[in-house]
């Protein structure tokens, strides 16, 4: 097998264990080895990338579609879970997350003609608290949880937005809006 195809494989495979995950029921045993699997294979993918000098736009857009697909399907199977949990007032909020979610990637589109995410240290964590979301869902502190998660992702959301709009080339590896100095 071809090293520089590594990272792909696992990324490949992620999409094929959340097309499983979606036939799991959620919350139990056999959905999180599957979603424990997926989430995995997210960090074992990236970092494998990374440190073999495979790194490709191919992968990075692979990627942020496997994690679309992932996150899509974790949000469809919990929803009826949190529409029990959680006020209207989170899903006014989570509403406004997702519009300005869309408008970094519709700028995107028209800045770069593409569809473009980026792998920011904010969208990073807003990964791992989204990630997590299942993990605590059943514990008393998962209203506050899923109002901190969505906290997270407006941050998250606002700085893409703001990198797309005011960056320069597209780079999906870009990490923060901040300049930091090496």
């Amino acid at each position: 097998m071809n090293k520089a195809k590594l990272p792909n494989i696992i990324t490949s495979l992620r999409i094929a264990g959340t097309a499983v995950l979606i036939f799991a029921v959620p919350l139990t045993p056999l959905y999180f080895v599957i979603y424990t699997f997926c989430g995995l294979s997210d960090i074992l993918d990236g970092w494998l990338a990374r440190h073999m000098g495979t790194a490709s736009d191919f992968g990075a857009r692979l990627d942020s579609i496997a994690d679309l697909f992932f996150y899509t399907v974790m949000i469809i199977q919990l929803l009826p879970i949190l529409w029990q949990l959680l006020p209207g007032a989170f899903w006014v909020l989570l509403g406004a997350v997702l519009l300005i979610r869309l408008s970094a990637y519709g700028v995107a589109a028209r800045r770069y003609g593409r569809f473009a995410a980026l792998h920011t240290y904010m969208n990073k964590l807003t990964g791992a608290v989204v990630f997590l979301l299942p993990y605590v869902l059943r514990l008393p502190f998962a209203p506050a949880w899923c109002w901190a998660v969505c906290g997270v992702a407006a941050l998250a959301s606002t700085e893409e937005l703001l990198i797309h709009a005011l960056g320069g080339e597209y780079n999906a590896n870009r990490k923060t809006i901040l300049k930091i100095k090496k």
